[in-house]
C-alpha cells in the first residue's frame, strides 16, 4: 500500500489557498478514482482505494500544516510502511512559479515547516515529494499571509493544471516510474 498525503490546513477558512494545493490535489485523485476521503483516523481524513492496480491510502492531515508529521508518522507506523518506498507527499512551494512542479525522491525540508515536521516524525528525508509552485510572496507581504491567500484568476488556472499534472505524476510514481515523472513534469 502507498500513502499519498496532500498537505494543507483544515476548515473551510483555508480551502483553495496557496497552502492547500496538496489537499486540492488529493481531492482530484479521490474524485478521479472514486475514493472517499472521509474516514477520520490518525488525525487525518483518509480514504482507501485502488489507483491503477495499486492499493492507496489518500491522506489529508487535520493537524494543520506545521504538524503534518504527527499524522503521517502515525499512519506509517500503524501500517508498518517504509517512507522511502511507500510515501508520496504533495505540497506547496513558494520558490516555484504558479503552475510549476518539482518532483524529488528525497531532500531537505527547504524551509517548509510541514515537511520539517514530517522528517522529524518519520525519521528520514527519504520520501517522494511533489512540490506545486504557488509563487514567491510579493514584497511587503508576511509569508503566512501570502501562503494563506487565494490565487488570482490567472494563477488559479495555471495551478489547476499543475495539480492535474501532480496527480498524474503521483500515479506514475506508484508504479516506480519516478524518473519518468521527473522527466515529464519537472
Amino acid at each position: 500500500m502507498y500513502v499519498i498525503a496532500g498537505l494543507g490546513n483544515p476548515t473551510a477558512k483555508y480551502e483553495h489557498t496557496r497552502h492547500n494545493v496538496g489537499f486540492d490535489t488529493v481531492d482530484l485523485l479521490a474524485e478521479k478514482y472514486n475514493i472517499k476521503v472521509t474516514d477520520n483516523r490518525h488525525r487525518a481524513l483518509c480514504g482507501t482505494g485502488i489507483i491503477d492496480g495499486e492499493k492507496v491510502l489518500l491522506v489529508k492531515p487535520q493537524t494543520f500544516m506545521n504538524l503534518s508529521g504527527e499524522s503521517i508518522g502515525a499512519i506509517l507506523k500503524f501500517y508498518k510502511l517504509d517512507p522511502a518506498s511507500r510515501l508520496i507527499v504533495i505540497y506547496d512551494d513558494i520558490d516555484l512559479a504558479p503552475g510549476r512542479l518539482r518532483i524529488r525522491k528525497k531532500g531537505s525540508a527547504g524551509g517548509h515547516n510541514g515537511i520539517k515536521n514530517i522528517i522529524a516524525h518519520v525519521g528520514t528525508q527519504e520520501f517522494l515529494r511533489i512540490r506545486v509552485g504557488v509563487g514567491q510572496k510579493p514584497q511587503g507581504w508576511e509569508l503566512a499571509d501570502y501562503v494563506l491567500s487565494r490565487f488570482s484568476k490567472e494563477e488559479r488556472q495555471a495551478v489547476e493544471e499543475a495539480m492535474e499534472h501532480a496527480a498524474e505524476a503521483a500515479v506514475l510514481m506508484l508504479h516506480g516510474e519516478v524518473d519518468a515523472a521527473m522527466n515529464r513534469y519537472n
